[in-house]
């Protein structure tokens, strides 16, 4: 299987809004989301990353919700046969109805590639935490245990490559 080109970008957050951007063959995500009323959501990114790294090949699944206001996304991880699926669908209102949502992005790759350039930016954010005071600009702290946790997971990965 050729390598799929995947590129992540997470820019520092300001004034509770963080830009998120999602690059790969098959196009563009672009957007801006809000700290709240999913205030956990960086945090429950990373740690849904690190069990689809993780997961068997036999299947994992695991949807985010995000806001922009008044849109709001789901970021849908899968992994099915040794590969990951990444979809971001937006809806347009907070009631969420299905038949209103629009597939706005789709990935399929390898899950550790994958991770791995989530992990990349959310490297940069922690590194940078301190000069683009974080904590102040997203209304809460990194969420360095999930950061961790991925890092961890990331790391046995290449240390085993056969996980």
């Amino acid at each position: 299987m050729s390598e799929k080109r995947f590129e992540v970008t997470f820019n520092s957050p300001q004034c509770g809004w963080m830009s998120i951007g999602l690059k790969g063959d098959s196009g563009e995500f672009l957007t801006t989301t809000a700290y709240a009323p999913h205030t956990n959501a960086l945090g429950e990114l990373m740690d849904a990353l690190a069990e689809l790294v993780g997961a068997s090949d036999e299947g994992f699944r695991h949807v985010l919700k995000w806001n922009r206001d008044p849109e709001e996304y789901d970021f849908e991880l899968n992994r099915q046969g040794g590969e990951a699926f990444i979809k971001v669908y937006e809806y347009p209102t907070g009631d969420r109805r299905e038949d209103e949502r629009e597939l706005v992005f789709s990935h399929s790759g390898d899950p550790h590639a994958a991770a791995a350039a989530f992990f990349e930016t959310f490297r940069q954010l922690y590194e940078e935490r301190g000069v683009d005071d974080f904590k102040e600009n997203w209304h809460q702290e990194f969420p360095l245990a999930s950061f961790e946790r991925l890092k961890t997971r990331l790391a046995a990965i290449l240390a085993d490559p056969r996980s």
